[in-house]
């Protein structure tokens, strides 16, 4: 076939899309706006690129930032191009990192085996510096130093070069003391943090032109997606990869650049063709997510920034309801709105799911968890805590990367002692310094524990440790055992269940979480087949973000920072907090670059909706102690009147925060619907939203029938009272068992 007969297959495409997708030569620069499709061009680009034959599929790499994202590609791909989709790289930056070093790591002096460093396991061996370097973390806190670390491996800056820009400045001195014997101490236990893996992926070309000569051949073709996330050190990995055929396509949008704070850098996407030579750019501007009424509220918004490249969104959708701003009186009240505006909506045929609460700090997100927990809606909060953050599992993560690499000294230490083996911490801080001063690691040391006098006492019991960990080793050597049947031997070796049993509270949700972590690894092994060894399984989940682990399956309502939100969509989206100080933050006010970015969040929060946006905001609002009065947001003023609808007036609950009783929970001691009605704002106070009624009189029982108008009929199970009210456990027909508060729960007795 000709490439004219092939690009009758992608007649479906709106003519700017078609244009990106036949656009295969050349840099290439794609300014995609919100819902515009971007990731449905990146896939027929790529499959344009192979139906006409211009490379094999190992010849493309394409880049996002989130392995969710990576592994919607990678699907999508395959599904445009069954043969051959597979073979494509499609992968975060650190993954195609990882994959590079795995490889060639051995040249700069790690081995293939290597540990990847999470925050937690960063900030401990920070705090282990400052201490060994006398440093008073209240004066010079770990994540500051981090942060510093961070940017100045942004800018490929060794320890020698920050102390020498340091001249005079003792703390910036201290931070790059401190930075010197961090690197030195990742080498020796032979691990790698997040920037060390681009850094080091960069060195590696660098100093061994032949590899990088190598990757050039490989991947004729390359495309990075949300090119405006991306820092220093990412441009400069994807340029040297380029260089040779020039072919690199970014998508981007530097209306949503909004992780500065990251180090993503605007100036990658604004100043593109300037770096790459005769760069051609096409806008997408089509949006096929929201109604025009979003869309013309999220442009009014972004037309008040300067330094961007410029384009206007545009849908056939069609007009849709006004954004709805809702004044409430306090944190407390607008929660509540939220959490009956769901109710309503659920009563009224939309599923839990089509609801997001997004925030600007996660402090935001404590009044919502309430009311939602009060009102009976399964919502999940990301950003909580997640799965591998657990103690339990970061105990037997711990067991298996120390079974991978017995030089992680940040590991080892966790669990020495874990159960207990009686070697207090004396003795490791012991093996720690003799294991710093000779330039070793903890485990070398412990091997050979007979020889150090501080450590014969213990001995025998460090001994007993190495002997498990080497024989947990020879087991993963060996190749008799799966990646499951080694996780079974670590439980049944290290006795853990019965640690959890007899020491820790919550012990049986403690043993079905490890036990959770045994169905993830059965399922990696079934997802990678041959190649699901314990090296990949230890990558895959240190990469991984909470957003990944986001189900768009599950009907429940999704809480989550503005920043978190980038990429996804609902139907109906609620943003809180739309004043002066809380977003745009107060720091953000003062500084035009700052006020950008917030900007850009909000353009990226508004976005988020495809058919009904709220805004929130209070008169008063609690938040870290302090009562704050602010103005409303100067994002709501930037759009257009004709688009809002106002409603609330901030007094629909009389003390609706002051009197609540000691569960935390409100008081039941509001003004009724006839008292709010005689109030002058009674029609925008409840424009689409009815004010729960107070069932105070009513007294509920075990065995009692119900009937709620969201989750239909239950029983009553359980009945506690709470204050001035009554905490039920229902059970439902169809709903299943939920907990309500008697006083929100809008049921009837049948």
């Amino acid at each position: 076939m000709t490439q004219s007969e092939i690009q009758k297959d992608f007649f479906h495409m709106n003519p700017m899309q078609q244009q990106a997708v036949f656009t295969t030569e050349g840099p290439l620069l794609i300014l995609a706006g919100a819902g515009s499709g971007k990731t449905t061009v990146l896939v027929n680009r790529i499959a344009y690129i192979l139906k006409c034959g211009l490379c094999k599929p190992w010849n493309i790499l394409a880049i996002t930032f989130t392995n969710k994202a990576a592994g919607e590609l990678k699907e999508r791909i395959c599904n445009a191009v069954p043969e051959g989709g597979a073979d494509i790289w499609a992968a975060t930056f650190h993954s195609t990192c990882a994959r590079i070093l795995r490889r060639y790591g051995d040249r700069i002096g790690y081995t293939s085996h290597f540990t990847v460093y999470g925050t937690d396991d960063q900030k401990k061996l920070i705090k282990d510096i400052l201490k060994q370097l006398h440093i008073d973390e209240k004066i010079l806190p770990a994540k500051v130093i981090l942060s510093e670390i961070s940017k100045a491996k942004d800018k490929m800056q060794k320890p020698s070069e920050m102390l020498k820009e340091a001249e005079y400045d003792s703390r910036k001195a201290s931070i790059a003391k401190a930075y010197e014997i961090y690197q030195t101490r990742l080498k020796t236990a032979d691990a790698m943090d997040f920037d060390d893996m681009l850094c080091n992926t960069v060195l590696l070309f660098e100093k061994y032109p032949e590899i990088l000569e190598y990757y050039q051949n490989q991947f004729k073709y390359i495309m990075v997606d949300e090119y405006q996330d991306t820092n220093k050190i990412q441009y400069k990995f994807v340029s040297m990869l380029a260089e040779k055929y020039g072919n690199i396509c970014v998508v981007g949008d530097d209306d949503q650049s909004i992780y500065k704070f990251r180090g993503a850098t605007i100036e990658n996407i604004l100043s593109f063709e300037n770096t790459f030579k005769g760069a051609k750019i096409i806008r997408l501007e089509q949006n096929y997510r929201s109604t025009k009424n979003i869309l013309n509220a999220a442009n009014g918004v972004i037309a008040n920034n300067k330094m961007r490249k410029g384009k206007t969104l545009w849908t056939e959708n069609s007009k849709g309801d006004k954004i709805e701003v809702h004044t409430s009186s306090s944190e407390r009240e607008e929660a509540a709105f939220i959490a009956q505006t769901i109710l309503n909506g659920v009563e009224k045929g939309r599923k839990f799911s089509d609801f997001a609460v997004l925030y600007r700090m996660n402090a935001q997100s404590n009044a919502v968890e309430q009311a939602m927990s009060r009102s009976g809606i399964p919502h999940r909060v990301i950003g909580g805590h997640r799965f591998y953050d657990r103690e339990e599992i970061r105990d037997m993560v711990a067991y298996l990367q120390v079974i991978n690499n017995p030089h992680d000294d940040v590991r080892l230490s966790r669990i020495i002692n874990v159960p207990k083996r009686s070697i207090g911490a004396a003795t490791v801080q012991y093996a720690a310094d003799i294991a710093s001063g000779i330039g070793e690691s903890i485990y070398t040391v412990i091997k050979n524990a007979e020889s150090y006098p501080q450590l014969s006492r213990a001995a025998s019991k460090l001994k007993s440790f190495v002997q498990l960990i080497d024989g947990l080793i020879d087991a993963e050597q060996s190749g008799d055992y799966s990646l499951s049947e080694l996780y079974n031997l670590v439980i049944e070796h290290t006795n853990y269940k019965d640690y959890l049993t007899n020491e820790k509270e919550n012990s049986e949700v403690r043993i079905e979480n490890i036990e959770e972590l045994s169905s993830n690894i059965i399922k990696f092994e079934e997802d990678y087949g041959e190649e699901a060894d314990l090296s990949s399984f230890l990558e895959e989940i240190s990469l991984q973000t909470d957003i990944d682990n986001y189900d768009a399956d599950a009907d429940s309502c999704v809480m989550m920072t503005l920043h978190s939100a980038k990429g996804l969509e609902f139907p109906v989206v609620f943003i809180a907090g739309m004043e002066d100080g809380i977003f745009p933050s107060m720091s953000s006010v003062l500084n035009p670059d700052e006020l950008y970015e917030e900007r850009r969040l909000a353009y990226v929060g508004i976005t988020r909706a495809k058919e009904k946006l709220y805004l929130t905001k209070t008169n008063s609002r609690m938040l870290f102690g302090y009562t704050t009065h602010n103005k409303a947001s100067r994002f709501i003023n930037e759009i257009p009147d004709e688009l809002i609808d106002f409603t609330g007036g901030g007094s629909l609950y009389n003390n609706f925060t002051s009197q609540s009783d000691s569960s935390g929970l409100f008081s039941s001691d509001r003004i009724s619907i006839g008292e709010a009605n005689k109030s002058p704002y009674s029609k925008k106070l409840f424009g689409g939203f009815t004010k729960p009624a107070v069932q105070s009189g009513t007294v509920y029982n075990v065995g009692d029938v119900v009937l709620h108008k969201v989750f239909g009929k239950g029983m009553v199970m359980k009945a506690e009272k709470m204050g001035s009210d009554t905490m039920l456990e229902i059970a439902f027909d169809k709903a299943g068992t939920k907990t309500l508060m008697a006083n929100f729960s809008k049921m009837q007795k049948i």
